[in-house]
C-alpha cells in the first residue's frame, strides 16, 4: 500500500509515475485525496469540540461549587451535544477510512526512479549474461522426459487434470536433489529456513498484493482460505501486525513448498510440458531490512538466486523488467531467465523484487527503531528458484540425443546417490 504522505504532498507526480504501469489511477487518486481532507477536518472539527468540552467541564465544576444548578444543567446539556457530535464524526471517520483502504489496496506500487519506463516485456533492458551457451537446438524437454521415463504426463491428467504432471523414477530424485541442493545453499549463506502451511487465510494474500486484485488466480477453498500461490505470502507474513525490533534486520527466510496457480491468464501459452503448471515446485527467498539498505539487498538477493544456477552451469541472463511489466507489490524487478535449447531462448526461472514498504503497510508490520520511532521495513523476495523450470533446462542442454542419456550436473550427483547420468 502506498505510504498517503505521497500523495498528500505531490499527487500529480505520484499520477505520473504510476501512468507508467499502463493505467491511469488518477481518478483513484484525486478521490483518496478528497476523502482524506474530510478526514482531517472532522478529525479538526473533534479537536475544537474536545478542546470546548474541557472548557465547559472545567467551567461547570466552578459552578457547582457556587450551587448555580440551573447554569449547570446547561453546560451538561451543551457537553452532551459535543460528545454526540464527536461520536457521529468518528463514526464518519471510520467510514471514509474504509473508503480509503478500499481504493489504496487497488492501486499498485510506485516503480523506483531506475525502473526503466515501458508498456510490456519488449521493453525490458537486458543488465547481464552469464554462461556459455553450448546448445542451440535440443528436443522439447516433454519429449526427452518420455525418452528417460521420468514423468508420467498421462496419469497426471488422469489424477488431476491438465497442466498437473507427476515425476517418477529419477525424476522424482532429480527435483528432490535440486530441493536439498538449493535449500542448503541458501541456508549457507545465511538464510533461515521454515516449512510453512500451504494454505492461508485472506489477510495474508491482501498483505503480499495478491488480493483483491488477483484473486482469479488462486486456488480458493472454504471459509475464505487459499492455496498458496508463492511460499512469499506465509513467509512474508510471519510479520504480520507485529513489530520487529530494528537489530533484528535484516531478516533471511528462505522455503521449499509446492505453489498453486490458476493461470487463468495463460489460456493456450506453454500448454505442452512443465514450463507453467497449476501445481509447481518452488524455493522461495525473503528478506525483511532497513528501508536504507533495501536495494543493496535486492542485488544480493538477486545475486544469492543467479547462484544456483551458476552451480548447475546454466547459461542464464538477468533483466530489469520496465514500469508496465512488473508485479501489482514490486518498486523494482530483475527477471533470472535460463537458457533453453529447444526455444531457442531465455525463459523465466526466477523474478526478484524490492516491494519496498508497499507489503509491510498492508500488513501492519513495524520495526521499532528506538522508543519514539517506528518504521515499515522494506520486503523483498525471489524464487531461488522454480525447480521444474530447472528441470526443463537440465533436460534440455545437458541430454546427449546420441546416447539418449541425461548427464546430471555435478553439483546434484552427491544429493543423487552419486549418479552421474540418467
Amino acid at each position: 500500500m502506498i505510504d498517503i504522505e505521497k500523495i498528500r504532498n505531490n499527487i500529480e507526480k505520484v499520477i505520473t509515475k504510476l501512468k507508467t504501469r499502463n493505467q491511469d489511477y488518477s481518478k483513484e487518486l484525486n478521490n483518496i485525496l478528497k476523502l482524506d481532507l474530510k478526514i482531517r477536518s472532522l478529525k479538526t472539527k473533534n479537536q475544537q469540540f474536545e478542546a470546548e468540552s474541557n472548557k465547559q467541564s472545567k467551567k461547570n465544576g466552578e459552578l457547582i461549587s457556587l450551587k448555580k444548578n440551573q447554569e449547570v444543567n446547561q453546560i451538561k446539556e451543551k457537553m452532551s451535544t459535543l460528545k454526540k457530535e464527536i461520536i457521529i464524526n468518528n463514526l464518519e471517520i471510520n467510514k471514509i477510512e474504509l473508503e480509503i483502504n478500499d481504493l489504496m489496496a487497488k492501486i499498485p506500487n510506485i516503480p523506483h526512479v531506475s525502473v526503466p519506463v515501458g508498456e510490456d516485456e519488449h521493453n525490458n533492458v537486458e543488465i547481464r549474461k552469464w554462461g556459455k551457451i553450448t546448445k542451440e537446438t535440443s528436443s522439447p524437454h516433454w519429449d526427452i522426459v518420455e525418452a528417460l521415463d521420468i514423468i508420467d504426463f498421462s496419469r497426471a491428467t488422469k489424477l488431476s487434470g491438465t497442466r498437473f504432471i507427476m515425476y517418477k523414477n529419477k525424476g522424482a530424485l532429480l527435483v528432490r536433489a535440486l530441493m536439498n541442493f538449493m535449500i542448503d545453499s541458501h541456508i549457507k549463506i545465511g538464510y533461515v529456513e521454515f516449512l510453512p502451511p500451504l494454505i492461508v487465510n485472506k489477510e495474508n494474500l491482501f498483505g503480499t498484493g495478491q488480493l483483491p486484485k488477483f484473486s482469479e488466480d488462486l486456488f480458493q477453498l472454504t471459509n475464505e482460505q487459499y492455496l498458496i500461490p508463492t511460499a512469499e505470502v506465509p513467509l512474508t507474513n510471519i510479520y504480520r501486525n507485529e513489530i520487529i525490533e530494528f537489530s533484528q534486520l535484516p531478516i533471511k527466510m528462505c522455503a521449499y513448498t509446492p505453489c498453486f496457480r490458476s493461470e487463468t491468464g495463460s489460456a493456450g501459452r506453454d500448454t505442452r510440458g512443465i514450463i507453467r503448471l497449476h501445481q509447481f515446485n518452488k524455493v522461495e527467498l525473503v528478506q525483511i531490512v532497513d528501508p536504507e539498505k533495501s536495494y543493496q539487498a535486492l542485488e544480493e538477493l538477486t545475486n544469492n538466486a543467479e547462484a544456483i544456477l551458476k552451480s548447475l552451469n546454466i547459461p542464464y541472463r538477468v533483466i530489469s523488467l520496465c514500469t508496465g511489466d512488473m508485479g501489482f507489490s514490486s518498486a523494482k524487478t530483475y527477471d533470472l531467465e535460463l537458457w533453453m535449447p529447444s526455444q531457442n531462448c531465455y525463459r523465466e526461472v526466477s523474478s526478484c523484487s524490492n516491494c519496498e514498504d508497499f507489503q509491510s503497510r498492508r500488513m501492519k508490520t513495524r520495526s521499532k527503531k528506538d522508543d519514539n520511532c517506528k518504521i515499515f521495513p522494506h520486503t523483498l523476495n525471489g524464487s531461488g528458484l522454480a525447480i521444474d523450470r530447472v528441470v526443463a533446462a537440465i533436460l534440455e542442454n545437458f541430454y546427449d540425443e546420441k546416447i539418449k542419456v541425461l548427464n546430471i550436473p555435478e553439483v546434484l550427483q552427491s544429493y543423487m546417490n552419486n549418479l552421474k547420468t540418467i
